[in-house]
């Protein structure tokens, strides 16, 4: 999965992915959120799937892609973690959730992927698109070339944050594909997506993905919302040798999508287990997956909800 550089190749396809982005209509997700993966990292095993390769949208999972992006530059030498990087007016007008900056602030390339990685800041998302593409909307094209680099044929990138909008869309499978690419291009800036906390102007925000600390071997990877895509989670953990990516897409709640998630990684790890009697490994897997529900009402609408109860928002990704 190894990708090309953001400068070389990835220019030169610049030209056909923004006639591609303009000229063809990407399928609108359908109305059903629910979608879910687990793969075996170690062998490319998909373990489980339901509606893996069908459209959804991607909401801050999005910002994993941006961080890819981010993360090419900082190997090519063409970006460094201490370069301070300026906010402009559009990227100060992005909806909530974000760090408040306002035009002509600054933030170094490492607060900005603190700021991405727990507080899933939209306002930074864009500044990275900038500084990397000149334009968010160049930076959005720069993303789907490299998606399809990656294998994510099923992906449309329109915005670095993955604020709503009908054409940017993906798949279970596609996010899947993304996490481990993050991880084996990438191994020493993984570790960032395991930040506890991040602390800007002197508020510290925690990371939005409670699996950290709480299960086993969870290391990783990003949560997301739209009231459009539901809850959203990319989540990978190592137990001894053996590492797992879930993907769990349109859950009614956090709550509910963390338990899911943490369900699917269980069932992962168990589907590993010695077969008993003349069961192949095959059938161990079946058995270990068939234990999960699948979510209730996958197919209803996403209700927001604020320390538990429901709330109105408006299309802002709060994840």
């Amino acid at each position: 999965m190894k990708g090309i550089s953001v400068q070389n190749a990835l220019k030169s396809s610049l030209v056909a992915s923004s006639l591609m982005a303009g000229l063809i209509v990407a399928p609108a997700a359908h109305a059903e959120r629910y979608a879910s993966i687990v793969i075996d990292a170690n062998t490319d095993t998909v373990l489980h799937a339901r509606n893996a390769d069908d459209p959804r949208y991607p909401a801050s999972l999005t910002k994993v892609m941006t961080l890819y992006m981010l993360f090419d530059e900082l190997e090519a030498g063409r970006i460094s973690l201490d370069d301070e990087l300026t906010v402009s007016r559009n990227a100060a007008s992005q909806a909530p959730s974000n760090l408040r900056l306002s035009a002509g602030d600054k933030i170094t390339v490492a607060d900005a992927i603190d700021a991405l990685v727990t507080k899933s800041a939209n306002d930074v998302a864009v500044v990275v698109a900038e500084k990397i593409g000149g334009t968010e909307a160049r930076f959005a094209a720069l993303m789907t070339v490299k998606a399809t680099t990656l294998g994510m044929s099923n992906t449309r990138f329109y915005n670095a944050s993955g604020l709503p909008d009908d054409r940017q869309i993906s798949t279970a499978r596609d996010m899947a594909r993304l996490a481990e690419a993050i991880m084996e291009d990438h191994p020493q800036y993984y570790s960032e997506f395991s930040t506890p906390s991040f602390t800007w102007e002197g508020r510290t925000y925690r990371n939005h993905n409670e699996l950290l600390g709480s299960v086993d071997g969870v290391d990783g990877i990003k949560t997301g919302y739209t009231r459009a895509s539901g809850y959203n989670l990319m989540a990978s953990a190592q137990r001894g040798d053996a590492r797992v990516i879930a993907v769990m897409l349109g859950g009614r709640t956090s709550r509910a999508r963390n338990s899911h998630v943490t369900e699917l990684i269980e069932a992962a790890y168990a589907s590993f287990t010695a077969p008993t009697g003349n069961a192949s490994s095959a059938t161990q897997t079946h058995i270990a997956f068939e234990s999960v529900a699948q979510p209730i009402d996958p197919n209803a609408a996403a209700v927001p909800t604020l320390n538990g109860h429901p709330f109105p928002v408006g299309e802002g990704d709060i994840q």
